[in-house]
């Protein structure tokens, strides 16, 4: 029964967080590491990480610090540029399309993962050359999905509406900008590798 309540519907699992840092995993009544919250993550277990004095969501905040924890292993799964980018978008206009976006694109990843894993499998002697081109390739859907995504929201971005902002303007300029930039950079990377 104690366990009952201590997961919400659909038996999401909850982590308490202690004011020392320490976690609780309320399934198994034990403290775990953030390297086994990690796993938890990898296992897909569905979970909640809550302030243990408050009650608050802190899930996102801690997950972003297993992304550092493992960074400074020397797991750099994010690259500087995509960083700088993504902080670039915060206060943005478009700060509210960027977490569909990035979703969208990571489940995209998700589900062509075993397809990338037998490409890599494959091409190991051959130093990766077409992982690297699909790798491209799905970078490039992901492009043109996102130019889809801002046609819909803005379907005539040459051609600004009356009721529409000038700084809006800008802001989808700029956006504009950075996605030509970013192709023009996966032309670059593909030539390269050619």
């Amino acid at each position: 029964m104690a366990k009952a309540r201590d997961r919400h519907a659909g038996d999401t699992v909850v982590i308490k967080k202690y004011a020392n840092r320490r976690l609780y995993n309320t399934a198994t009544s034990s403290y775990i590491t953030l390297d086994q919250l990690a796993r938890i993550v990898k296992d897909g277990t569905d979970f909640v990480v809550q302030d243990a004095k408050s009650g608050e969501d802190i899930t996102r905040a801690v997950l972003t610090q297993i992304i550092v924890e493992e960074d400074s292993k020397g797991a750099n799964l994010l690259p500087i540029s995509f960083l700088k980018q993504l902080i670039g978008f915060y206060g943005d206009s478009m700060q509210t399309f960027v977490p569909r976006y990035l979703e969208l694109s990571m489940e995209s990843l998700a589900k062509n993962q075993e397809q990338v894993r037998d490409m890599v499998s494959r091409t190991f002697d051959q130093m990766f050359p077409a992982p690297t081109d699909a790798v491209d390739g799905m970078v490039r859907n992901n492009m043109a999905m996102m130019r889809r995504t801002m046609e819909m929201f803005y379907p005539e971005a040459d051609q600004p509406p009356a009721d529409r902002a000038p700084d809006q303007d800008e802001d989808i300029r700029a956006l504009q900008e950075r996605i030509d930039s970013l192709q023009n950079q996966l032309d670059r990377i593909s030539r390269s590798k050619s």
